[in-house]
C-alpha cells in the first residue's frame, strides 16, 4: 500500500469513527416547552386610553378557548405597555405587566409605572389567570394629556422616558429603583427609546430637522456604553419600529467608524 493510499484510509477510518462515537459532555436534550406555549394574552384599550381589557386565549393538552380575561386602569392616560419575562415554577407561569400612565395626579402631567403580576396556572384542561396591582411608582418625569411616551427594557432593566422631558428614567426591575439617565446641554426632550435582542438600549433625543438631536446608548447591564449626535434608534426581532414615532429626515448624519484600543481609551470618544 503506497503511502497515500494509507493516507487516505487513515482518514476514512477516523471519519467514520466520528460519526459513531457518542457527543460525551454535549447536552443535547430539547428543553421542555413552557406550560403556556400554546397560549396568547390580546390587549385591547378602552377610550383614552384609561383602560386596558386583557384575554388569554390559545389551546392546552384537552382544550382550547378563552380562559381569561379582565382589566388593567383606570389611569389618567396610558402611554406605554410591556410585558415582562416569564418565570417558570412547575405548571405555573408568572410574569409583569408594566403600564405607564402619563396623566397621573393633581396635576395630570404626572407619569406613573404601574407594575401587574400575571399568572398563569395551566393544567391539561384549562388555564387559571389571576393579574394583580404590585406596585405603583412615580416618576421624575413630565407627561400630560397629549404628552407621547417611550419605554423598551433588557432582562435587567425598563427606560422610559416622554417627549416632555429632557431625560429619561432606569427603572431597576428586582427593586423597581429609578434613575435619571441621558441629557444634553441645552435640553432636548425624549423622542424614541428603542432596544436591540441581546440587551441594548438606545434613548433618543430630538429629531434630525427644527433642532439638536442626540442619542445615548446603554448596555445589557444598565450602564452607558455611548452617546453622541444623531437621531439614532435600534430594531430587535420581535417588534418593528414604526416610523411614525420616530422624528423625520432630511439629512444624512454623519458616520464616524473609530476602534480604539481597551487598554487605551481617548477622552471624547463622539
Amino acid at each position: 500500500m503506497s503511502k497515500l493510499q494509507f493516507a487516505l484510509a487513515f482518514s476514512v477510518s477516523v471519519l467514520a469513527i466520528s460519526l459513531v462515537a457518542p457527543a460525551y459532555g454535549r447536552n443535547t436534550t430539547t428543553p421542555p416547552a413552557p406550560p403556556d406555549s400554546t397560549l396568547y394574552t390580546n390587549y385591547f384599550t378602552g377610550a383614552g386610553y384609561q383602560n386596558f381589557t386583557w384575554i388569554v386565549c390559545g389551546s392546552t393538552q384537552d382544550s382550547s378557548g378563552c380562559y381569561g380575561a379582565g382589566s388593567l386602569g383606570p389611569f389618567g392616560r396610558g402611554g406605554a405597555l410591556m410585558e415582562g419575562n416569564p418565570s417558570t415554577n412547575g405548571n405555573t407561569v408568572t410574569r409583569a405587566i408594566y403600564v405607564v400612565d402619563i396623566a397621573s395626579g393633581s396635576t395630570g402631567n404626572g407619569v406613573t409605572l404601574y407594575v401587574y403580576k400575571k399568572t398563569d396556572t395551566v393544567t391539561t384542561s384549562s388555564d387559571t389567570v389571576t393579574v394583580t396591582l404590585l406596585r405603583t411608582v412615580n416618576l421624575p418625569l413630565t407627561g400630560g394629556s397629549t404628552a407621547l411616551c417611550s419605554m423598551a427594557a433588557n432582562n435587567r432593566f425598563i427606560f422610559i422616558g416622554t417627549d416632555q422631558s429632557p431625560q429619561a428614567v432606569r427603572v431597576q426591575k428586582n427593586n423597581l429603583s429609578t434613575l435619571l439617565v441621558g441629557g444634553f446641554s441645552p435640553p432636548i426632550n425624549v423622542t424614541s427609546i428603542t432596544a436591540d435582542k441581546y440587551g441594548y438600549v438606545t434613548v433618543t433625543f430630538g429629531g434630525f430637522t427644527g433642532g439638536e438631536s442626540g442619542n445615548y446608548i446603554f448596555g445589557p447591564d444598565g450602564s452607558g456604553v455611548g452617546d453622541g449626535g444623531g437621531a439614532w434608534f435600534m430594531l430587535n426581532t420581535v417588534t418593528g419600529v414604526s416610523t411614525t414615532t420616530l422624528p423625520p429626515s432630511s439629512a444624512e448624519p454623519a458616520v464616524r467608524l473609530q476602534v480604539w484600543p481597551k487598554t487605551k481609551q481617548p477622552s471624547d470618544k463622539n
